[in-house]
Parts: structure tokens; C-alpha cells; sequence
């Protein structure tokens, strides 16, 4: 019976060394080189990348590369030199990836992107991409102007960050609807870097530059961050945002939010911060059957208004 007994604690012993192992195995570690922290939707992009993380037993390192993309490829480098399971990156520039990707690629650490993409002529040096549609989102801010103003506006225009895929996306959708609304024009066109501070500084230039803001119709912000930094620069001009001037932007944090429920913001398209937790679940499956993701992974952008400004300033202001 001693014999007996001592084989079965040896037996339960051997299987929880062995269970053990498996889970430290299976626990993943993915090394995320971010943009940096320039708004709060970015704040938000990297608390929820650590909450789905952590639901589903990863760990996540992250890297912030102060909006520079030489920090980014740095940080990237020293992840592979970790030899993580793999990579996440929010690219702050679209160009300059292929060299440091080919590196991830021939470590067999695959790289998946989140919020932004990349211009390659090698689509195997990432898995996939989990972005929105930023085209589409420049196109329904422009189509929401175009309806409320009767396709008659003299619009100023705060694009992101000079390189960036949301920037030069945002862009391209915003011009479709100015195209084909001869009574629009994008009157002034700068960039504020996706940052309250640039944005206040460059509205506050366009203002001097456009008859103390009388000849400004709308303000387009490739962000909402920019456009609260518009916001301030108009105030102080004297004027009244939301009804002097329009303000159009994307994001859906929880300040443009409130700054409709005041009267001070007329719309905002949505971009949802949990690009994680989509580039999670089919990293995990790749990893688990080799179960091939499509290489681009949409996420759902909404249109949101005035109207339920408060009840959605309240559901998102813990995030942030």
C-alpha cells in the first residue's frame, strides 16, 4: 500500500511538473512598440492593449517610441533580440519597415499591425493588419459637412501626423467629398501632429490668416485631440465653436464628447481604441493550428452627433 501510494504521489507530482510546463509554454509574450501617448485616444489604445492581454493570460511589453520612428525600429530589434512570440506595431510612419520586418520574419516572430498600416511590396512581412477604414472616416466627416452646410463651406483642415497611414487616408476621404461639392474648398491645410498643443497653434495661425476667423466655415481634425485644441484657439479668438465654425473630427474620445454636449462640437467619427484584443484573438489562433488571418482585420467606425453626446461621454470617460 506504501509502494502504491508513493508511485501515485510521484505519478501527481510528475503531472503537475509537466502541466506546468505546458502552461509556461503556452503563455505568450508579445512585444508592442506604440506611437507614443500624443492624444487620449492613444492613452486609451494602450490601457485596453493591456487589458485584453491580461484576459487572455499574455504578456504584453510595451515600448513607447515618443513618435519617432527610429525608436520604433529600435524597439522592435530589441524584441526580437528577446525572442518574443511576437511583435505588435502602431506604425507612426507608413514608409522605412521592410529591413526591420525581414528581421522579425527570417526570427519566425510574426508581426501584426494595429491602427495603422504600412506600405510594402512584401505583404508576407506581417500577418495582418487590425485597422479601420480611415478612408471611410475621412469620407463620412466630409459627407456630414457637405449635407449640413448644403455643400457650401469654406473649410481649414488639421491633418495628423506628415507620413502617417490615418493622415494621408483621413485626407484622400475628406477630398472625395470635396471633389464633388464644388461650394467646399479647404481654404488652409497644416499639420498639428495628432496633439491638442499643435492643434491649438496651427487654428490659432489660421485664424489670423482668415479675417480673424470670419472666412472659416469648419474646422476638419484628422483627430479629436487637434480639434479640442481648435476649440480653445477659437474661444480666445472671441468667437463660438460648434456654431461660428463647425467642428468635424474623428476619434470619439470622451473630451469631444463633452465638448458637444456644450455646444462646441458638432460630430466626430468613431475609432475604436481595442485593436488589441481582434489582433489577439488571431494571433493566438496562427499560433495554435496555423490558422492563416486575413491580412486585413476591419474594425467598425460610427458617426456619433450631439444628440447622444452626454450618454456616451458617460459610458467612455473611465477609459481614458
Amino acid at each position: 500500500m506504501k509502494a502504491r501510494h508513493l508511485l501515485t504521489t510521484i505519478g501527481m507530482a510528475a503531472l503537475m511538473l509537466s502541466s506546468g510546463a505546458a502552461y509556461a509554454q503556452s503563455k505568450m509574450t508579445i512585444g508592442f512598440s506604440q506611437v507614443g501617448s500624443e492624444s487620449g485616444w492613444r492613452a486609451a489604445e494602450t490601457k485596453v492593449s493591456k487589458i485584453e492581454a491580461e484576459k487572455r493570460g499574455v504578456d504584453l511589453k510595451i515600448s513607447d517610441a515618443q513618435q519617432k520612428q527610429e525608436n520604433q525600429i529600435r524597439a522592435v530589434r530589441s524584441f526580437i533580440a528577446q525572442g518574443v512570440d511576437a511583435i505588435f506595431i502602431a506604425p507612426v510612419v507608413s514608409t522605412g519597415w521592410d529591413s526591420v520586418l525581414k528581421e522579425a520574419k527570417d526570427a519566425k516572430i510574426p508581426v501584426v499591425l494595429l491602427d495603422r498600416s504600412i506600405e510594402t511590396k512584401d505583404e508576407s512581412l506581417y500577418l495582418t493588419a487590425v485597422t479601420s477604414d480611415t478612408v471611410y472616416e475621412g469620407k463620412v466627416a466630409g459627407e456630414w459637412l457637405a449635407k449640413e452646410t448644403g455643400g457650401k463651406c469654406n473649410v481649414v483642415e488639421l491633418q495628423g501626423t506628415v507620413g502617417s497611414s490615418p493622415a494621408i487616408n483621413r485626407k484622400k476621404g475628406f477630398d472625395q467629398v470635396v471633389a464633388a461639392n464644388p461650394g467646399m474648398k479647404i481654404v488652409r491645410t497644416q499639420s498639428g501632429d495628432f496633439t491638442r498643443t499643435k492643434g491649438k497653434e496651427v487654428m490659432e495661425s489660421f485664424i489670423k490668416a482668415e479675417g480673424g476667423g470670419k472666412n472659416i466655415c469648419a474646422v476638419y481634425a484628422h483627430n479629436d485631440d487637434m480639434a479640442i485644441g481648435a476649440i480653445q484657439a477659437i474661444k480666445e479668438a472671441g468667437l463660438k465653436p460648434g456654431k461660428d465654425i463647425k467642428i468635424v473630427s474623428i476619434d470619439a474620445v470622451p473630451d469631444i464628447f463633452k465638448a458637444m454636449a456644450d455646444g462646441e462640437a458638432n460630430v466626430t467619427v468613431e475609432l475604436t481604441p481595442n485593436m488589441a484584443g481582434p489582433a489577439l484573438d488571431a494571433l493566438m489562433a496562427f499560433k495554435k493550428d496555423g490558422k492563416q488571418p486575413p491580412k486585413w482585420i476591419q474594425t467598425e467606425s460610427k458617426v456619433y452627433t450631439p444628440e447622444t453626446a452626454k450618454a456616451e461621454y458617460d459610458k467612455r470617460k473611465e477609459l481614458y
